[in-house]
């Protein structure tokens, strides 16, 4: 196992690292580093602006308009990426639909589909989760049924996110309800004016919007929406989770808020001293401190053994896993940090209303609602207690 980096690959990060001090606007890190959900606008700037760099679809080959990286290259790009405090490009069309699209659409899907995705013309969202199905995905009840040149659909999604805001959704439906659950499923491409699509918004946790209800009733959509075959999604989404597996360890992510938490436990007060030289409070930084460092090392490994020729079965969920409860334990330490103004909670709009000043140190404003937001993090991408059935079937044959 080879961990080390070549000159070229230092360079390289040199150059990412430069081009994301130099691009990054305050008031976007700023809202990244609090855990602010991104407004469209600002998010679609941002993105535009690694479009023209050239950066946007790490993951994507050369010859559908990505940068064509090597795995070290794609490790990098992203590692410094999220370790700068850069907020997360927004995944279902970059991450999600896009290399489905390039991988199993049609030509016309490509030409039409792909220059808006890399340009953030076109946002999407992913029509996954029903009521009844959410980890038992396969029993989605969402129907879409072959009328002329058209698929008609009946049905409901739920826990959507960004649908409110989304152009587009790829969608799963059941377009055989004779055939056995996997086999009867198929991927279609959804806009989202489509009549009879209504979008209902789900409060969350953190008070804020980001989920949604989506019903379908009887929304027409061509049959050249229809991604690859008939009966067929199932395979498709299966690869379309396999690609986000790049990103699922957070090690950046929460390295970056790690050092936010050593920041803030720096300034904060505690027993006439820093709260950062409480030895209770430091041991469980230092805690987290090295289960992170375990995960990174065990993220390297996994490259090391990609990078040489070798396959990953269920390495993925075990990163998902441990990275989930790691980010999880940062975001319960930071609400920790604030002492008593970790317990009032504004939402981030009525902070902007206020006259008056925001309760409490500057740096506390948006760390509860993180919080509370990033309890999903268990759950979103395949919730742990699946992930450890994966890996209950795949490493131990259970």
């Amino acid at each position: 196992m080879d961990l080390s980096f070549s000159d070229e690959d230092i360079a390289f990060q040199h150059e990412v690292r430069t081009f994301l001090a130099e691009n990054l606007g305050a008031g976007t890190k700023d809202r990244s580093d609090r855990g602010l959900h991104p407004g469209r606008e600002d998010m679609i700037l941002w993105q535009k602006m690694l479009y023209e760099k050239g950066w946007i679809a790490p993951n994507w080959p050369r010859e559908h308009g990505g940068p064509g990286w090597s795995l070290t290259k794609k490790y990098i790009y992203n590692h410094e990426y999220f370790l700068s405090g850069a907020p997360q490009v927004s995944p279902f069309g970059i991450n999600m639909v896009g290399p489905v699209i390039y991988t199993f659409g049609s030509d016309e899907q490509k030409t039409r589909y792909l220059p808006d995705i890399l340009k953030s013309d076109t946002l999407w969202c992913q029509g996954y989760s029903e009521p009844g199905a959410g980890s038992d995905l396969a029993s989605l009840r969402t129907r879409a049924v072959r009328d002329g040149n058209d698929y008609v659909i009946q049905g409901q999604k739920i826990w959507t996110s960004w649908a409110h805001l989304a152009d587009m959704m790829f969608c799963l439906v059941r377009t055989n309800p004779e055939a056995k659950n996997q086999a009867g499923i198929s991927f279609l491409l959804i806009p989202m004016d489509a009549p009879g699509l209504t979008v209902k918004p789900i409060i969350g946790l953190d008070l804020e919007h980001s989920l949604n209800e989506v019903f379908f009733d009887d929304v027409r959509v061509p049959l050249g929406n229809l991604v690859g075959e008939e009966n067929r999604g199932w395979t498709y989404a299966k690869f379309l989770l396999g690609n986000e597996r790049n990103l699922v360890a957070r090690v950046a992510r929460s390295k970056h808020q790690l050092n936010r938490l050593i920041d803030i436990a720096g300034k904060e007060v505690a027993y006439g001293g820093r709260l950062l030289d409480d030895p209770d409070f430091s041991r469980k930084i230092a805690k987290a401190e090295i289960d992170l460092m375990a995960l990174e090392y065990s993220e390297l490994r996994y490259l090391s053994r990609e990078l040489a020729g070798g396959e990953l079965t269920a390495e993925p969920s075990m990163l998902k896993i441990k990275g989930a409860e790691i980010a999880q334990t940062i975001k319960g330490l930071l609400v920790e940090a604030l002492g008593v103004y970790g317990t009032p909670y504004e939402t981030d709009e009525e902070t902007a209303e206020r006259n008056d000043g925001a309760i409490g140190p500057d740096h506390a404003h948006g760390i509860q609602a993180d919080n509370l937001y990033q309890r999903a993090a268990t759950i979103y991408g395949g919730t742990n207690e699946i992930q450890r059935n994966i890996i209950a079937k795949m490493i131990f044959g259970l």
